[in-house]
């Protein structure tokens, strides 16, 4: 179990590094690309970029995810059982704060944290799951949300999102901007007649660009993905430490992917916060799924 839980944090780490490394080499190569000996220039551009976006992730991302989700918060008159099994689950965890309770009015059945730090964190669930599962399997499920809170994944997840938006937003820009750009062609062929082996060199250095500036934004979603199927198997190994009973977590998620119901306010860009692919219609496995396949976590 614990060599599970290593392996599976020095994974998200070296996933990390990766994804900064494809941000700031797309800053550097289009900075060389438009001018020679200007990549340090881009990929501070680059970098600067990313850190403006992270704030509005670090100060506002929980509440636009949970209005996203629709989420309500709850009391413990709303829910006790509900509510108590949070507070069960913070204590077993060695949280110093209880975390906030939310409900989402779905009937898909389904569960998400939120929270860049323990002290902001959030669980919510939706009416379905509240339905659906027994008190065993709900308090596994918790617990695999407490775990996300205990390992920072919901920050660590959003940094993520935030780095490939960035890295989006600087693909797209230069290449609209290549695209758009009528006298591009004729600076590089004017530099070129003047100088023919500074010009091939910024020539290849141009399709470089291109072509990185193509794949970053598929590289970094495929590492997005990888990182998102080891924390949820983090934190379904952390959950079995927390509630002793790894029967439960296993059957609540085989009742949670048997329904075969999408979250009706999931996207794309959120459904890797959730216990289970939210997008039920969708048929993605491996590569490019957030979650891991749930006969693997049963």
């Amino acid at each position: 179990m614990w060599e599970q839980i290593q392996s599976n944090k020095r994974k998200t780490w070296v996933l990390i590094i990766a994804m900064a490394l494809v941000l700031l080499t797309l800053g550097f190569v289009i900075g060389e690309a438009v001018q020679p000996g200007a990549g340090l220039f881009g990929l501070v551009v680059a970098f600067g970029i990313w850190f403006m976006m992270s704030m509005v992730a670090w100060f506002q991302g929980d509440n636009i995810l949970l209005t996203m989700a629709g989420a309500k918060p709850i009391e413990h008159e709303d829910h006790p059982e509900l509510y108590n099994i949070v507070e069960e689950m913070k204590i077993a965890s060695g949280l110093d704060h209880m975390p906030k309770v939310y409900m989402v009015n779905d009937m898909s059945p389904n569960a998400f944290a939120v929270g860049r730090n323990p002290k902001k964190a959030a669980v919510a669930v939706t009416a379905g799951l509240l339905g659906r599962l027994n008190r065993d399997e709900l308090q596994g499920v918790v617990a695999h949300e407490v775990g996300h809170i205990v390992n920072r994944d919901v920050l660590l997840m959003t940094m993520l999102a935030t780095t490939i938006g960035t890295i989006s937003v600087i693909s797209e820009t230069f290449l609209r901007a290549l695209w758009y750009g009528g006298g591009s062609g004729r600076r590089y062929r004017s530099s070129s007649s003047k100088d023919s082996g500074g010009g091939q060199a910024q020539a290849v250095m141009m399709v470089l660009a291109i072509v990185f500036a193509i794949l970053a934004p598929v590289l970094a979603q495929l590492i997005y993905f990888a990182v998102s199927r080891n924390r949820e198997y983090l934190a379904d190994a952390q959950a079995s430490v927390y509630t002793r009973y790894p029967e439960g977590l296993a059957s609540a998620l085989e009742k949670i992917s048997g329904a075969g119901m999408p979250v009706q306010k999931a996207t794309k860009a959120t459904a890797a916060m959730y216990i289970s692919n939210p997008m039920a219609k969708a048929k993605l496995s491996g590569m490019t799924s957030t979650h891991p396949p749930a006969q693997d976590r049963i």
